[in-house]
């Protein structure tokens, strides 16, 4: 199915988002389904969901994003492990734990664990241990928050 440009449809919602303090983190279209993932200051749950999908609904239809075609629509969270992509991601997790997958190995580990500190458009800094490291964004496979479970 063809759906309009992902950039104009987070455009247009942006309207509807900012009032109830949603940011648009993406949209993803896949097959018939046209999926918004939205992030607020104090995390996303299944009320925040339905709330902006019952908010965007009428609107987005208004839109047409499939251009006639029947689509389903839906709200989600980035999910707890949902990769760094843009600079608001990584503006966002300033000063918070993260998880770094390399693509080889760094002083002997693949996977780094501590602090965001600063990023760049080439490179993020982790504080591990006391130590900061600054890797270039050509060797990570992914970045993330740190999953913690307590």
């Amino acid at each position: 199915m063809k759906f309009k440009p992902a950039e104009e449809i987070a455009a247009f919602l942006q309207q509807y988002a900012r009032p109830m303090g949603i940011e648009i983190v993406d949209v993803v279209e896949k097959d018939d389904n046209l999926t918004i993932i939205i992030e607020t200051e104090a995390g996303v749950d299944l009320d925040t969901c339905e709330k902006f999908h019952n908010a965007i609904m009428e609107p987005i239809d208004e839109l047409d994003p499939s251009f006639g075609a029947a689509y389903t629509l839906n709200v989600s969270s980035p999910g707890l492990d949902r990769p760094f992509k843009t600079a608001r991601d990584f503006e966002r997790n300033l000063g918070k734990e993260v998880e770094v997958k390399l693509f080889a190995p760094l002083k002997g580990k693949k996977l780094i664990e501590g602090v965001l500190k600063a990023f760049d458009e080439n490179s993020v800094t982790i504080e591990m241990g006391g130590a900061e490291e600054k890797i270039n964004k050509t060797r990570i496979a992914k970045i993330n928050k740190a999953i913690k479970f307590e």
